[in-house]
């Protein structure tokens, strides 16, 4: 038994399951169209994104990398070819979208205020200007809002919030507002056509406007080894996603060209001083020869000094090229040490620690002047900057005095090497030898002129000819025409989905915590082979007694319910009647008295002789059914009832009422008054020979019991039942109350048991109340109402 109703509980019913939600399609049907209605009102009233795209491409350096193009050939700066991430994040540095936002004047927000929504107008959209009284230094700091209204052509409203009734004055007035004085004037050729609009003027700091717009747009590679990249940003106006796109863009090319032309005029300002330097030696120089040639007669002694030239000739270029690097650092050294500002260095040393220290102080220098055009010099970033600087011209400085060491050692000992292989000269002539020294200074510091001077023409061509750090592939355009956000197909689509998903979940989540019988199948899978003999369908407010040649739905379940007890009680042939009909249930209120009334007159309608006991001595209700004069509650106001029979010596006849339902007679036993000990009356023998008398007067005795679960009145008189009809409640008799009279009919202690399922709803009912009940009975449709 239990076997079989596991099986029966764990197969798998598809049909079943989906019969489980498409009973409650009203519900999904509603849920779906509220859905579409919120997705509708939300597409409605929502701000549409619009997507705005640009492409660039990052230009790489080419050449041997260097800050100053005209030191490439001596490699005194370094640095390396530019990467596309570094690229990235100066693009998108905080710097530049504050220069944005200046440009667009992004931190002035203008509103038209809405019924419902309110919606930014760009640019020269709306019909007046604003002027501010304040400097911009105290306008990119203030944050505020007013409201304007336009009332005329000569006249606006003026309120410094939503709900304060505004102030009418004429255009071109100072208003005083939380932000500062402002001048409100109109344009004259559209000012006629906005009369009556209402608009809402914000303005907010540049530097939480730049932190916002910053994290609006989204900028990356299309691949990880491409220079191309791509910059997009979702704004409710399309013209205005476009120019941010576009000014940012335009501001990281303006900075970068900017940076390119402080290096060179760095670079220009350095060469010239070096020039007017050596051109002075170099004067100097020339003066000392023509002196000493003057002075000792010579007039040409290059024939007599050409084999010693020859000799030294190795030795006094490499003490050339020594003396050339060493100017160059202690002029670097020189110019740093008396430099008090923080301005751009400029390396030209072939030294790696030198490079790398320079390239990253100039960086920092760059960043410091950006920052200081927004901020001061009391700012925390700025403090923060100076003091790196500090720390690294330190090093810088520390770096180049032991260059200076290192070049010295060096030009000293090729002094030493050059002075042992010119010894010979002074053996052979003393003038020659001075001469030579003479010559040599001169060609050394000739040499460094003519490098210098080409070296400034090459930084005036490139200071001339900067180029910009990235090429516009593509300037900023709209991807779409449609709104990125929000998107119809994906709403409406999540409206559907979610609309199906609510309704489903609530009916899961209800079957999954339901624990109740619903119908005759439910019950059937519960009870294995015990009979389910039929199933009442619910009534609701209209349930009342069956009348005879009723063709109500009620009646028809009765009747198949009339035959199944026939076909059982013909089916024993124990040479009784097998005619005493227990009806019970698990609690109160289940419906066993109603149905124990309508299953006598179900029997008495068909001429039958039917007796209906109430034997709920307990809590009687068979009077509620049947408009006894006598009984008034609980009180007895004439004759007795089984109560009284079994406490006394009245005699059947006196307890047994004829009653007449309509054109239906039957006998009915009242239970009488509540006795104090309904149990021990019960237990009496004069119980048993009431139904065994009755039983062979009757055809059909009906006894209506107490119910099972809650006393034991209906076990103690179980016995003398032929027929036990256990009554559960559709939606309202749990599963595992049904295992209490399962248990007791395997135990023996009760038998004959089938059951009844009572008030269930027309959607739950199994296939005999679907296809039977109500079987040639004209229903009318809703249709109907409308034909005459």
């Amino acid at each position: 038994m239990s076997s079989n109703k596991n099986f029966s509980r764990d197969s798998f019913d598809l049909k079943s399951i989906i019969s489980t939600y498409t009973r409650h399609w009203k519900w999904f049907a509603v849920c779906l169209i509220l859905a579409l209605i919120i997705a509708f009102i939300k597409l409605r009233y929502s701000i549409p994104l619009y997507n705005s795209t640009a492409r660039i491409q990052i230009i790489e350096d080419k050449t041997s990398s260097s800050e100053l193009s005209a030191f490439q050939d001596l490699e005194v700066l370094t640095g390396s070819k530019n990467k596309v991430e570094d690229e990235i994040e100066t693009i998108v540095s905080r710097s530049n979208f504050i220069q944005v936002v200046k440009t667009l004047k992004l931190n002035l927000k203008i509103e038209t205020i809405g019924k419902i929504l309110d919606s930014e107008v760009y640019k020269e959209s709306y019909p007046f200007d604003i002027k501010f009284k304040e400097k911009d230094s105290v306008l990119f700091r203030q944050n505020g809002s007013f409201y304007i209204n336009i009332v005329s052509r000569d006249k606006i409203g003026f309120s410094k919030t939503e709900d304060e009734p505004s102030k009418n004055q004429s255009f071109g007035g100072e208003l005083k507002t939380d932000i500062g004085t402002v001048v409100i004037t109109a344009k004259e050729d559209i000012i006629d056509k906005y009369i009556g609009y209402r608009y809402k003027v914000s303005l907010s700091p540049i530097d939480e406007t730049a932190e916002y717009f910053k994290g609006k747009v989204l900028i990356g590679q299309i691949s990880e080894k491409s220079n191309i990249v791509n910059l997009s940003i979702d704004n409710p106006n399309k013209e205005k996603g476009r120019d941010i796109l576009n000014t940012l863009i335009m501001i990281y090319n303006q900075n970068a060209i900017a940076n390119q032309k402080i290096l060179a005029d760095k670079t220009s300002e350095f060469i010239n001083n070096r020039i007017s330097k050596i051109y002075s030696s170099l004067t100097e120089i020339d003066s000392t020869a023509e002196n000493f040639m003057e002075g000792r007669g010579i007039t040409d002694i290059a024939s007599q000094s050409n084999l010693n030239m020859n000799i030294s000739a190795q030795s006094e270029q490499e003490l050339q090229a020594t003396t050339v690097q060493l100017n160059i650092a202690e002029s670097m050294v020189n110019s740093i040490s008396n430099e008090s500002g923080y301005g751009l260095i400029v390396s030209n040393l072939d030294n790696n620690a030198v490079q790398g220290t320079v390239g990253s102080y100039n960086q920092l220098a760059m960043q410091r002047k950006r920052l200081l055009e927004s901020t001061g010099e009391s700012h925390p970033d700025v403090i923060q900057l100076t003091q790196q600087m500090n720390s690294m011209k330190s090093n810088i400085v520390s770096n180049l005095k032991s260059v200076v060491s290192n070049y010295s050692v060096r030009a000293n000992n090729l002094s030493k090497q050059l002075a042992k292989s010119n010894s010979k000269l002074y053996s052979t002539a003393g003038n020659s030898r001075a001469l030579n020294e003479i010559s040599r200074d001169q060609d050394n510091m000739a040499a460094l002129y003519q490098y210098l001077i080409r070296k400034r023409e090459e930084a005036q061509i490139t200071a001339a000819s900067t180029s910009p750090k990235c090429n516009v592939i593509d300037a900023a355009y709209n991807s779409s025409k449609e709104p990125v956000s929000p998107k119809k197909s994906i709403v409406y689509l999540a409206s559907l989905i979610l609309g199906l998903l609510i309704p489903f979940s609530v009916i899961y989540v209800k079957e999954l915590l339901d624990n109740k019988i619903h119908n005759k199948l439910d019950l059937e899978k519960l009870v294995g082979s015990t009979p389910v003999l039929a199933e009442i369908p619910s009534m609701g407010k209209n349930a009342s007694l069956v009348k005879k040649n009723d063709r109500s739905v009620l009646a028809e379940s009765f009747r198949i319910l009339r035959t199944n007890i026939d076909y059982l009680i013909q089916s024993k042939t124990n040479g009784k009647k097998n005619n005493v009909i227990y009806v019970t249930s698990s609690v109160s209120g289940e419906g066993k008295t109603f149905l124990a009334s309508n299953l006598a007159l179900i029997f008495a309608n068909t001429g039958k002789k039917v007796l209906l006991v109430g034997a709920d001595i307990r809590n009687p209700k068979l009077y509620t059914f049947f408009d006894a004069s006598e009984e008034k509650g609980n009180k007895r106001t004439k004759n007795t009832g089984l109560t009284e029979y079994l406490t006394s010596d009245v005699k059947i006849k006196d307890i047994v009422k004829s009653t007449v339902y309509g054109e239906t007679e039957l006998d009915i036993i009242y239970s009488g008054k509540i006795p104090p000990n309904p149990a021990e009356l019960l237990m009496s023998s004069k119980m048993e020979s009431l139904l065994k008398e009755v039983s062979e007067t009757y055809d059909y005795v009906i006894v209506d019991t107490a119910p099972m679960v809650v006393v034991t009145d209906t076990l103690l008189i179980s016995k003398y039942s032929d027929q036990l009809l256990y009554v559960t409640r559709a939606g309202s008799t749990e599963n595992k109350v049904i295992q209490h009279p399962i248990q007791l009919k395997e135990e023996g202690k009760i038998s004959n048991l089938s059951f009844i399922v009572n008030d269930v709803p027309e959607a739950d009912l199994g296939y005999g109340g679907k296809y039977g009940y109500g079987y040639g009975v004209n229903k009318k449709r809703w249709w109907h109402l409308f034909k005459k």
